[in-house]
């Protein structure tokens, strides 16, 4: 699992420096003193969807849930259907839970306690639909910038 784990973060982390800019059209690589054509190293360098195996669980709007303020995010957005939780991800990142909600994307705008470094907790619209969900380890899919949710 750690291996794993490790695996997906350096996808995520390619991921994310080319969300944010990283330039991946440079100068050819040179690999054995060989220059390889820039349209070679993009396909290679093409995000993928990455795979991790995480505990998923259920969250409200119920101040005993949240903070001072139940109904804003972390990052300052309103919650509403397709949010998720995670101190895992950067705000913004798209994930889908496909064993759970299909092809649904969600997008991380909210943080968790601290003390919850592995798990990622989706939002729903009442207490009792998320006890319902209630905590399941399921894989997520962390999805490559361009996907539309």
């Amino acid at each position: 699992m750690h291996i794993e784990l490790g695996r997906a973060l350096v996808g995520l982390f390619l991921m994310v420096g080319v969300a944010l800019g990283a330039d991946t059209k440079q100068k050819p690589a040179v690999i054995g003193g060989v220059a390889v054509d820039n349209k070679a190293t993009e396909e290679a360098a093409a995000p993928e969807v990455v795979k991790i195996e995480l505990t998923v669980t259920g969250y409200s709007s119920s101040p005993d849930e949240t903070d001072e303020d139940p109904f804003t995010t972390a990052s300052g957005k309103s919650v509403r259907d397709g949010i998720v939780a995670t101190n895992l991800l950067p705000f913004g990142t798209k994930v889908r839970i496909p064993e759970e909600f299909g092809d649904k994307v969600f997008v991380v705008e909210d943080r968790m306690h601290r003390r919850f470094s592995n798990r990622i907790d989706v939002w729903f619209p009442s207490k009792s639909e998320a006890k319902v969900f209630g905590k399941k380890n399921l894989e997520i899919e962390i999805l490559p910038e361009e996907v539309e949710s």
